[in-house]
């Protein structure tokens, strides 16, 4: 199989690798207080833990507190308890071949916008970042993750929430009704960071 032909997920999740064991485990990444080795152990945990996957998924709801809790003393613990270097050969090879993540199918589900979002989570926390241009097949995947995270994003703001593909004239998802009316337009890739909170480093124009 060809680099350009696998998956989506597999070559974020390649390519973030590459970036983490280059970097080190003390690097600066768009994570609120994370280090490259705390990105390494959460992605690790998630891959390999199935029991923390209810605090990720809950972490900002009222109930999720102590799931979340939970899922970031794992983290803690496997990150204070492993070498750096084992955990970026973890991240790289994924989660054992017996859990449902590791399935392709599965993995393009759950890995695409998580390896995606993170790889530029290290990427745009280096001096003279710039966006990468990504093939229109990959932007248009990224669209379906825009989709869901919008419905989250929609919350925070009053009125409307607009998000337009910059790349594909017409294409847009509208969420909630009523004004004002809130339009954020870019690349897909663009629109996820937004959308996922990382309004700050996001290439997207806002009305």
């Amino acid at each position: 199989m060809t680099s350009s032909s696998r998956p989506l997920a597999a070559r974020e999740r390649a390519a973030l690798a590459d970036l983490l064991e280059e970097l080190g485990p003390d690097a600066p990444t768009r994570c609120e207080g994370w280090t490259t080795a705390h990105l390494a152990a959460h992605l690790v945990t998630r891959d390999r833990r199935p029991d923390t996957a209810p605090g990720f998924a809950l972490e900002t709801t009222p109930i999720g507190g102590p799931l979340a809790a939970w899922s970031h003393r794992v983290e803690d613990r496997l990150r204070g308890g492993t070498r750096y270097a084992d955990l970026v050969a973890r991240v790289r090879s994924g989660p054992p071949r017996w859990l449902p993540a590791a399935w392709p199918p599965v993995a393009a589900v759950v890995d695409t916008a998580e390896y995606a979002i993170h790889h530029e989570d290290v990427r745009r926390a280096r001096p003279g970042w710039s966006p990468r241009e990504l093939p229109r097949g990959d932007q248009d995947r990224l669209w379906g993750n825009v989709v869901l995270f919008g419905r989250v994003a929609a919350g925070q703001v009053p009125g409307a929430l607009v998000l337009r593909r910059s790349d594909a004239p017409g294409v847009e998802r509208r969420h909630g009704s009523g004004t004002p009316e809130t339009v954020v337009e870019g690349e897909p890739l663009e629109l996820l960071l937004w959308a996922s909170g990382r309004q700050d480093v996001a290439r997207v124009e806002v009305s």
